[in-house]
């Protein structure tokens, strides 16, 4: 059998035979997805297990690229497919990939849950502060699954043994703590004093931690998503709800119409869990067609509720007037497609993040350098049907960024609230609508409009933005990256003295509410047309202003700006 025609998938089974009740053994015949199938599953809890997983070579843009990965749910070349889930509860034991669909067309899965059995994050709640001993008393939650060795202390899983080496502290009532973002955790020992109960020296000094406060700890590896969406098309997560994951909840690239309806990065009910994700709840990378996230919560995550970006790769070479090497930059940014014959691109100066050469160039001939394939990939060479401005070459730093593969965004509806860092990144050429939201006490900036060439390589400049009606509820509770006010249109530009365009264009926001204790409200920078209006702030005294920017709109380097205060 033909992998084109179906694909076998023995997860399938899996979902029947390791449910919690007694069931009817499997057939082979249950083991086959075929093309234009509507399957419904009974509504149970299913356990996936690491014996039972599918070994395969998945490059995934902004996580670890280690390889290969362990998968649960693998849809390979189906078109016309429905997964129901029935509401049922999927629960993974490992480090498990758990769903992945991959050149795949006209998907859809809906009606169930994902979590793991044992959270790579795990939160200690402080029951006694010793400030003057700088000493803690703490009870860990999830129980179990760890170790203490050398007075340091180890997390267990099924496959891994980890140390954490920060966190975030969130307050009693599941809202991150004020002033205090990615707190260290190196203390000096460890002590047992009971079963899940610690004595903890080195980290009692005040402002650290608070009594009943609850200190997430994290390291920083990302090794999958809950859910990987890639080189597909017309794509449905329907009420579908992330209760954990080791990285971000869904991450698609490469993939074009993406629609998430009832797409939840929540906690679970019924447990004391403060936290969701290791990153993103949601990331799109490369992508185009439309994103439409609707209806959505997006909670207790490490990271952003959305992240819409393309990826810049670095001219490293110049072999002729048509023809030049380029390589992808961040260690978690590679070994997938970058482009196909006939993309249109542009080419921008690292420095300012000027547009070279005021025209597109169109791919004639792409292929990988360093890899017989894109697979593994991180350089290519790529030649174009037009000649290259001068100014394309290694010695001018400049970055390369695929138009083709950027998409049109709708964010409407959606409920994002006490999370670290930031609420909604944009990067994208095409419209962006972000509106009906509640931004509810995101640790930092609520909405970002990023942009950069040198540190993630993350494409590219937004031209058509509306963000309206929205409400947004004490952002900016601490300072993070790109964190000027609760909207930071804030590309990063080295030299913006020498820049001679503006980055950014034609931004409205319109018709918001803005409840803060604090005063910034807009940042911009290069930006040219931007216009605020009809907006409502009103201040309130759930915390003291601390904010280093004290003016209520910033500028640097604008042009036709209409501010128009209520």
């Amino acid at each position: 059998m033909k992998n084109f025609n179906f694909i076998l998938l023995f997860t399938i089974l899996l979902l029947v035979a390791c449910k919690t009740a007694v069931t009817t053994p499997a057939t082979p015949a249950q083991m086959e997805v075929s093309s234009h199938k509507h399957i419904v599953l009974n509504k149970d809890t299913y356990h996936f297990y690491l014996n039972q997983t599918t070994n395969k070579e998945l490059y995934i843009s902004n996580h670890d690229q280690t390889n290969p990965k362990k998968v649960g749910l693998y849809l390979e070349n189906l078109n016309d497919v429905v997964i129901d889930g029935s509401n049922s509860e999927w629960l993974f034991h490992g480090t498990i990939l758990p769903i992945v669909v991959k050149n795949c067309a006209n998907i859809t899965l809906k009606n169930f849950s994902i979590d793991f059995a044992t959270p790579h994050l795990r939160q200690l709640h402080i029951t006694e502060v010793d400030a003057k001993n700088n000493t803690v008393k703490a009870q860990l939650y999830p129980e179990g699954n760890y170790k203490i060795k050398d007075g340091k202390l180890f997390f267990t899983g099924e496959d891994y043994e980890e140390t954490p080496f920060g966190g975030m502290i969130f307050r009693a009532d599941k809202r991150l703590a004020y002033k205090r973002a990615d707190v260290n955790f190196n203390p000096t020992k460890i002590t047992e004093i009971a079963p899940n109960e610690f004595r903890i020296e080195g980290i009692g000094a005040k402002p650290y931690l608070e009594k009943g406060e609850r200190f997430v700890l994290r390291t920083y590896t990302r090794p999958t998503p809950a859910i990987f969406v890639t080189e597909s098309k017309n794509v449905k997560l329907e009420n579908i709800t992330v209760h954990n994951a080791q990285g971000m909840g869904l991450l698609a690239q490469l993939t074009e119409n993406i629609t998430l309806n009832r797409f939840r990065v929540a906690l679970k009910e019924g447990t004391e869990r403060y936290f969701t994700t290791q990153a993103d709840a949601t990331h799109f990378s490369a992508c185009k067609g439309l994103i439409r996230s609707e209806n959505g919560v997006y909670e207790g995550m490490a990271d952003d509720a959305i992240n819409v970006h393309g990826t810049y790769l670095k001219v490293i070479a110049r072999e002729d007037n048509h023809t030049i090497k380029a390589q992808y930059m961040h260690p978690q940014s590679w070994g997938f497609l970058w482009g196909n014959v006939g993309d249109k691109v542009q080419f921008i100066a690292s420095k300012t993040m000027d547009v070279i050469g005021d025209k597109t160039y169109r791919i004639q001939a792409i292929k990988a350098v360093d890899k017989p394939t894109e697979v593994g990939a991180k350089i290519f060479k790529i030649t174009f049907n037009e000649i290259l401005p001068t100014e394309v070459n290694p010695d001018t730093p400049c970055g390369v960024e695929n138009l083709t593969w950027t998409p049109e965004v709708i964010f409407k509806n959606n409920i994002v609230r006490n999370n670290r860092a930031r609420g909604a990144l944009f990067s994208t050429p095409k419209k962006v609508v972000c509106a009906n939201n509640t931004f509810d006490h995101t640790h930092g900036t609520a909405i970002l409009l990023c942009g950069d060439c040198n540190g993630w390589y993350e494409t590219g400049a937004c031209h058509n933005v509306i963000i309206k009606n929205n409400r947004f509820i004490n952002a900016l509770t601490a300072n993070y990256q790109f964190t000027n006010a609760i909207i930071s249109i804030y590309p990063e530009i080295p030299n913006l003295e020498a820049q001679q365009k503006y980055f950014h264009s034609n931004i409205t926001i319109e018709n918001n509410v803005f409840e803060t204790f604090d005063e910034p409200i807009l940042y911009a920078k290069s930006v040219e047309n931007l216009i605020y209006r009809n907006n409502k702030i009103i201040k309130n005294q759930e915390f003291k202003p601390f904010h280093w920017n004290k003016e209520r709109f910033k500028l640097e380097r604008t042009k036709k700006v209409e501010i128009i205060e209520k």
